[in-house]
């Protein structure tokens, strides 16, 4: 994605968001959203894989979370059957899916929406009915770090890499 693709795609979000948000707040969204999404994206290919590692040590009776972290092979995970776009299946419930959805990360991944708290912000765009369109949105844009942006040569040893703290 060129930079300004992606500076499209944000204003089309802060678009959604005008007349319910100050512009100062569109970041309360804006941010978790793109976290959740690039995170979303991450583990997309793994999903499967973690779904029934997450069986097979639930059955056995064994803490799975160092084998979820191996099946990713990064230091997190999503145990939720759900993804954000699964959400959209069920339009009457995305507030509640969403927070389900959010409650099968890791610890760590958690630590970083509570954070930024986007619960809150989730039952503010669930109030003004923006929720859906926002989770859509979303959705529309493949954040995963291999498909993501199309940096120049020049700036490509000066991007910093994200690195999520491990547990």
């Amino acid at each position: 994605m060129s930079q300004p693709a992606l500076s499209s795609f944000i204003w089309s979000v802060a678009d959604l968001l005008r007349g319910d948000y100050k512009q100062s707040d569109y970041g309360k969204v804006i941010l978790p959203f793109t976290v959740l999404r690039r995170l979303d994206c991450v583990l997309a290919e793994t999903k499967p894989t973690v779904l029934a590692e997450l069986a097979a040590k639930t059955q056995l009776g064994v803490n799975p979370e160092a084998f979820l972290k191996k099946a990713t092979g990064r230091p997190f995970f999503n145990q939720s059957p759900l993804d954000l776009k699964k959400l959209l299946g069920d339009p009457a419930n995305v507030a509640q899916n969403l927070f389900s959805y959010l409650q099968g990360f890791s610890p760590a991944v958690r630590d970083i929406f509570e954070h930024f708290e986007f619960q809150t912000q989730i039952e503010r765009l669930s109030k003004a009915g923006l929720l859906y369109q926002v989770t859509e949105k979303f959705c529309q844009i493949d954040l995963h770090p291999n498909a993501a942006f199309s940096t120049p040569d020049k700036l490509k040893d000066k991007v910093a890499p994200c690195h999520l703290p491990t547990t």
